[in-house]
């Protein structure tokens, strides 16, 4: 998918080895039941790929961005909710990783997910702010002896109880502005969940993402000084539609691929005849070409973006408005794809147990545009657009 340099190679092979050889085979007993894909987190650790974005100066291997956004890709072509958990878990990182400044408990952390592959999940959303990420109701508070507290009612945290530790984003304090926001690590021993509610959703099943009632006392240091509009304008937002989008080219990428074997199959029993389904499955190809190319071209600008001393670009208007429409885009484009997938394949492709079943691919992409609720992106582009002099 995206270009990668053959330092990166042995990476890229090895996850894509786990996606063949774990992912793919456990993929519909994690979606029927509605399990976290333990056997593909696990080797992942082994792999040491949960520390791919750690700087090698803090015990990680500091592969670049754009791999870890193919291994996205892999792990999504054969099991989404795999690709999903660790694309979440390297946004996590990422966020992390380029805002540690010269904290020292930070640049600790960071060593302790390089040696022990720490899982990371995230409690950004909130009851009674309408999935509004730049606002928080919950706020920090003194504890005493240098120690804060919160308590935070989240309607969805993936993989909660599965993830070492929270990244949570709260008020500064009690007295704070809903959009005066910290990003707060909260380490599972520190930390409790109460669960509110089931978890037995449409697609992205493996997600595991019931709502908890999380509360934790931890040390002041555990905070980010880093403000977290910046945090979500230089890497949070950006960095996950560019990971979700990359895992939404996978899924839809391998329901192409599984249309084109039904053709190929129907054209072995007819030689010399096309099949009827041919004409729609170059039509499809062209799709999924425009939903790849856009995948690529977001991943590009954030590159050159990030590239840039002080990043300055990703604070701007422009690039909100250009990460929002890759966001869109894809969570759109995908599950069209799929769709039309399913109209290739027909009957075999609506059924679950055929090789050409396209049924997980279809509800698991049909989760992308619930995810930060086009709607409401769509609502922050209006506003954008008004004002902003370039998009």
């Amino acid at each position: 998918m995206s270009a990668v340099s053959a330092t990166d190679t042995d990476f890229l092979t090895t996850v894509r080895d786990i996606a063949e050889r774990v992912a793919a085979p456990n993929a519909d007993m994690v979606d029927r039941e509605a399990r976290f894909p333990v056997e593909t987190v696990q080797a992942l650790r082994e792999a040491r790929a949960l520390s791919a974005l750690v700087p090698v100066e803090l015990g990680g291997d500091g592969v670049p961005f754009e791999t870890v956004a193919a291994a996205c890709f892999e792990l999504g072509r054969r099991c989404g909710a795999s690709a999903m958990v660790f694309a979440m878990h390297q946004i996590q990182v990422a966020c992390i990783v380029r805002h540690v400044g010269g904290e020292p408990w930070l640049a600790d952390y960071l060593r302790r997910v390089a040696n022990e592959q720490r899982l990371i999940a995230s409690v950004t959303s909130e009851v009674g702010t309408g999935g509004d990420m730049g606002r928080s109701i919950a706020a920090l508070t003194e504890a005493g002896e240098g120690r804060l507290s919160f308590e935070k009612q989240a309607p969805t945290v993936s993989y909660g109880a599965h993830a070492d530790d929270l990244l949570v984003t709260l008020r500064r304090g009690p007295e704070a502005e809903p959009g005066d926001q910290v990003l707060v690590l909260a380490q599972r021993d520190q930390t409790t969940l109460r669960q509110n509610g089931t978890w037995d959703p449409l697609g992205m099943r493996g997600t595991c993402s019931p709502g908890y009632l999380v509360s934790a006392t931890l040390p002041a240091e555990q905070a980010l000084s880093t403000p977290f509009p910046r945090i979500a304008a230089e890497t949070m937002v950006p960095v996950s539609h560019i990971l979700w989008s990359h895992l939404w080219l996978g899924i839809a990428t391998d329901a192409f691929d599984r249309a084109r074997e039904f053709v190929r199959a129907a054209a072995k029993r007819n030689p010399g005849e096309p099949p009827p389904a041919a004409l729609r499955l170059s039509q499809l190809l062209s799709e999924l070409g425009l939903l790849r190319a856009e995948v690529r071209a977001g991943l590009t600008d954030f590159l050159e973006m990030s590239a840039e001393p002080g990043r300055p670009r990703l604070s701007t208007m422009t690039a909100a408005v250009r990460f929002n429409s890759l966001k869109i885009a894809a969570s759109e484009q995908a599950p069209r794809i799929c769709q039309a997938a399913l109209g290739v394949c027909g009957i075999v492709g609506f059924k679950n147990d055929t090789p050409f079943s396209v049924g997980r691919h279809l509800r698991d992409t049909m989760s992308a545009s619930l995810m930060i609720a086009n709607e409401r992106i769509h609502q922050t582009n209006a506003g954008l657009l008004l004002i902003a002099k370039e998009v």
